[in-house]
């Protein structure tokens, strides 16, 4: 089984999307967007830039856990990762996203 993109509506109304690896654990979360078309563009965002490394930042909770983020381009984030116990699982959480993101399906439970 492979990963894929869970594109949901939030309870505030807004829309957002999760990238699950194979094995359902979420490894991304989107920001939230105004409209379901803006966070499709958000997922083909993740799907073009999860392959390029220097597009992922690690970075440190204010309690010191790490997590990283997916930025585009123009250096918005499209996505955040959980908080990590370690350096090795945000290294390891990046790779999937680059092995799962460019090619994840899409499960549309808007």
């Amino acid at each position: 089984m492979a990963g894929k993109f869970d594109l949901k509506k939030s309870p505030s109304g807004k829309f957002m999307f999760n990238l699950k690896a194979a094995n359902g654990q979420i490894i991304l979360t989107s920001e939230l967007y105004d409209s379901k078309g803006a966070a499709e563009n958000g997922i083909a965002s993740v799907q073009k830039n999860a392959v390029e490394e220097r597009r992922f930042e690690r970075k440190e909770s204010k309690n010191g856990q790490p997590f990283f983020v997916l930025k585009a381009s123009n250096g918005q984030i499209i996505g955040k990762s959980e908080m990590y116990s370690g350096a090795a699982a945000v290294e390891n959480g990046i790779e999937s996203v680059r092995t799962n993101g460019p090619s994840a399906a899409i499960q549309d439970n808007t």
